[in-house]
């Protein structure tokens, strides 16, 4: 009879931090698929979604020691990781090149009746689509296109045509709300 140890936050990091092995499966195996439907909202590819994951972990593992929990919970800032690598994979040269080399039709869905409408992530998956409502309309839009789509402030301010300033004051206001919200 196998006895999966469970772990508290705390108990979680020390292990962790010790290098224990048994903390790192118990890590991929409740937090991966939370981590997996991140990284799948930047990166739209399953097989280069499930590298990028990979990528995430073996960072987790490097840099648990540079976690501070003052500054936030373990999942914020392994969700934080995941979406670096995930921004940084799709900003890569070598992605920008295998997306101009793809044949048209791995582009294009002909039959597709939603072409002209705006696309939003599904992540009523890990539960946020409702915390993300409490917000305004907004505050909700440059959120997602910040945190789920992976666009800068510069590149948010060009699609909305409003000012960087304002972008960045309502990114701001939106993640204070939602950390009052969340508390």
């Amino acid at each position: 009879m196998d006895i999966t140890p469970t772990y508290n936050e705390q108990e979680l990091i020390a292990a962790l931090k010790t290098k224990d092995e048994q903390s790192y499966s118990y890590l991929y195996d409740n937090y991966s698929g939370a981590l997996y439907s991140i990284i799948k909202q930047i990166v739209l590819d399953g097989e280069l979604a499930n590298d990028v994951l990979q990528e995430v972990f073996i960072n987790i593992w490097r840099k648990i020691e540079s976690y501070d929990a003052t500054k936030g919970r373990l999942f914020t800032w392994m969700l934080n990781i995941a979406r670096n690598a995930s921004i940084d994979t799709i900003r890569s040269k070598s992605f920008q090149n295998s997306q101009k080399n793809q044949e048209l039709s791995n582009n294009v869905n002909v039959n597709s009746s939603i072409s002209n409408q705006t696309i939003l992530p599904d992540i009523d998956n890990i539960g946020l689509r409702k915390t993300l409502e409490t917000l305004k309309g907004e505050h909700r839009i440059l959120i997602e296109l910040a945190y789920f789509k992976g666009y800068t402030h510069e590149e948010i301010a060009k699609i909305e045509g409003i000012p960087l300033g304002t972008v960045k004051t309502r990114i701001r206001n939106a993640l204070l709300q939602l950390r009052e919200y969340l508390k």
